[in-house]
């Protein structure tokens, strides 16, 4: 009788040990605030939409090395991304440029401490109709379209045609237009003839469509994938050779291709940084150490554009001009 009493005893002990270690382990687990690790958890992050097709590789590749880890990614011009940082609904933004002064202490109220780490070189390339005849441009000429100064395709050669060059835009806030105003018009900037749509696809394929079109967009979204050497690029478009020189011939302008970037030969090139402001390091500061990392930079090398410090081939392109 004895025997029993402990038996039942010991069960509903057991039983009850069990229930507690339960409830407590289900609060431990929903109130966690570490659960959201380097590797895994979830977080949302801001991307330039110009950097898509390179981010969205490196995230694929890391969600494929850890299983427990959900990025969810905004692609948007690179005004909205700041915002979207500024107003704390991001703590991980992807973009050409560095905070502000200002940025940085609207970010520091909040007691965080934004680090800035800049992990790939990135071009801008110009594209054109294949039927178009003009393959070079000089950076003076470009300033002169983008300032007003060139209109018309005669006017940069007598053979072409007489009809406007329509200059395209991915979207009117993003990376690109800033870059092309401030850092190579210095503010001169003409409006007429310009139009932005909303994402750099569509200025392809508007481009590949419209002979009287001159097309700006991030290089990494017209490489080839089936060259591994990154020495062609998207078919439907031709991209344009640029310049420093006031007269552009084949000896002296150059197409965004990595070694011309890495030499800094072609002269439209920018950088990418990864801005985070995670107040611990979870997984947004885990997904920023992995693009900065050998796997993550070999990414970027296969996407055709610049890693920070990954090594890059070298090779003869010329007779591709």
């Amino acid at each position: 009788m004895v025997d029993k009493i402990e038996c039942m005893y010991m069960r509903n002990s057991l039983f009850l040990l069990i229930i507690l270690l339960f409830a407590s382990g289900c609060r431990f687990f929903k109130g966690d605030p570490y659960r959201n690790t380097t590797i895994s958890g979830t977080t949302t992050i801001a991307v330039d939409e110009t950097f898509r097709p390179v981010i969205e590789a490196e995230i694929d590749l890391f969600k494929g090395i850890y299983g427990y880890a959900e990025i969810n990614a905004r692609y948007l011009p690179e005004n909205e991304a700041f915002e979207q940082l500024l107003n704390d609904s991001v703590q991980l933004i992807i973009a050409s440029r560095r905070l502000k002064a200002d940025e940085i202490a609207t970010i520091n109220k909040r007691k965080l401490f934004p680090k800035e780490l800049k992990i790939a070189t990135d071009a801008i390339a110009l594209i054109v109709n294949p039927s178009n005849k003009d393959s070079l441009l000089s950076l003076k000429q470009i300033r002169d379209i983008l300032g007003g100064k060139i209109s018309k395709w005669n006017q940069l050669n007598p053979a072409y045609a007489d009809v406007p060059i329509r200059v395209l835009f991915d979207n009117e806030k993003s990376g690109i237009v800033k870059y092309m105003v401030d850092s190579i018009c210095h503010g001169n900037f003409s409006t007429t003839n310009v139009s932005a749509l909303e994402y750099n696809r569509e200025v392809i394929e508007y481009t590949a469509n419209h002979p009287d079109v001159l097309g700006f967009i991030g290089t990494s979204w017209i490489g080839n994938r089936n060259d591994s050497l990154h020495l062609s690029f998207h078919k439907k478009i031709k991209v344009v050779a640029v310049s420093e020189a006031d007269v552009p011939t084949y000896e002296n302008s150059y197409k965004p291709y990595q070694a011309y970037m890495l030499d800094n030969m072609y002269p439209l090139t920018r950088s990418i940084f990864m801005i985070n402001a995670e107040p611990r390091n979870g997984l947004s500061s885990g997904f920023a150490s992995f693009v900065a990392s050998d796997k993550g930079q070999r990414i970027i090398l296969k996407s055709g554009i610049l890693p920070a410090v990954a090594p890059t081939r070298v090779v003869n392109v010329r007779p591709d001009l």
